[in-house]
């Protein structure tokens, strides 16, 4: 199980996330395969265009931009269903089929022969509630890590369910104070290995979450650190 690695107030996690929204948007968008430098990501939440990028790269960025908005300043919304298809709106405006609406067809998953299940309101709010039933003072990590991973799983939308389930972690992770998970570049490949391997064999959570936990989750131990 994992412990907590930080231990902040929900105030000063949203400003350690408010102060490192660009690079969060920016890794994500990297980790979806959008050649974009952070200065470029920078311009854009600027309001600026890019002209190498395609229209929907930049779109991408800027849904990016505007969920980490939404969850920023939705730290009191009930996870639920309704809260998931929100995010996943924000993500996949003009650019995903149904945005913020469950998948309703079978998928393949590239790199695999492993199929998810077609997923149901039933089936999210049972892992809401497996989630929410996990949750207490002494696991909070693990728990938001777990229903992150298993989230990914469910392949619940048609597209853009890795960012969708990263944001909903984050904003657990934001509104108990226990940092901000993001991936690099560098870590791009071994996720995605690692992901597979817990697509295929749900024992391999641990190893995922171990990894995620090494690598991708930052935040401040001191109150100082935030005045640099």
């Amino acid at each position: 199980m994992l412990v907590d690695k930080y231990n902040m107030t929900m105030e000063k996690n949203i400003l350690y996330a408010k102060r490192n929204i660009v690079d969060s948007i920016w890794k994500s968008a990297n980790l979806e395969g959008i050649q974009v430098t952070f200065s470029e990501t920078q311009a854009i939440f600027d309001g600026a265009n890019v002209g190498h990028l395609r229209i929907d790269e930049i779109q991408a960025i800027n849904n990016l931009k505007h969920a980490w908005q939404y969850i920023i300043f939705s730290m009191n919304a009930e996870m639920n269903l309704k809260f998931i298809e929100s995010i996943h709106t924000f993500v996949g405006a003009n650019i995903v089929e149904q945005p913020g609406r469950l998948r309703t067809y079978e998928v393949s998953m590239g790199g695999t022969k492993w199929k998810p299940e077609l997923p149901s309101e039933e089936k999210m709010n049972d892992l809401i509630n497996e989630y929410e039933n996990d949750l207490d003072d002494e696991n909070i990590t693990d728990a938001i890590f777990t229903f992150m991973c298993r989230l990914m799983k469910m392949q619940a939308f048609n597209d853009g369910n890795k960012r969708t389930a990263m944001l909903v972690a984050n904003h657990q992770l934001i509104k108990y104070g226990k940092g901000i998970i993001s991936i690099s570049d560098e870590d791009r490949i071994e996720f995605g290995t690692r992901l597979i391997e817990y697509y295929e064999d749900e024992e391999k959570i641990e190893d995922l979450k171990d990894f995620l936990y090494e690598r991708c989750l930052d935040g401040i131990q001191r109150d100082n650190e935030l005045e640099k």
